[in-house]
């Protein structure tokens, strides 16, 4: 009886960087590789989740808040756990990218980089925001 092999994920070619930015998110080399849809669906995601933080903290806040009677303290708690969550999403579309080996990965990275600083940025101002007051 003929023995039937597993079937062997496609290893692609990476260039050096590919390799140092892969090893940098720590995703394994054997990993199956995820699709493209679910790669830009995680973006989408990450993308909504950073732009909700910031219209809730610059738009909803300062103007509702104080029409339903919210505390001053709220905004900044708030904008740490929606900014927080936003840089765990973030990287984890980055990584989804990778691990895709979509075509316009470097391309995310840069962008996602960007706003994962801005939103580190933003974090720090609510927490010295809470610790001065």
């Amino acid at each position: 009886m003929p023995t039937v092999d597993a079937p062997t994920i496609p290893v692609a070619e990476w260039s050096a960087s590919d390799r140092r930015m892969r090893h940098l998110l720590r995703l394994p080399v054997d990993a199956a590789p995820a699709s493209v849809a679910s790669a830009q669906g995680l973006v989408e995601t990450s993308l909504l989740i950073s732009a909700s933080r910031c219209l809730l903290t610059y738009v909803f806040l300062p103007f509702l808040a104080p029409l339903v009677g919210l505390k001053f303290g709220i905004g900044p708690v708030l904008g740490i756990v929606v900014g927080l969550v936003a840089i765990v999403a973030n990287v984890a579309s980055v990584r989804r990218f990778w691990r895709a080996d979509h075509r316009y990965r470097w391309h995310y990275t840069v962008l996602a980089s960007v706003i994962v600083v801005a939103l580190l940025w933003l974090v720090s101002i609510d927490v010295g925001t809470l610790l001065s007051s």
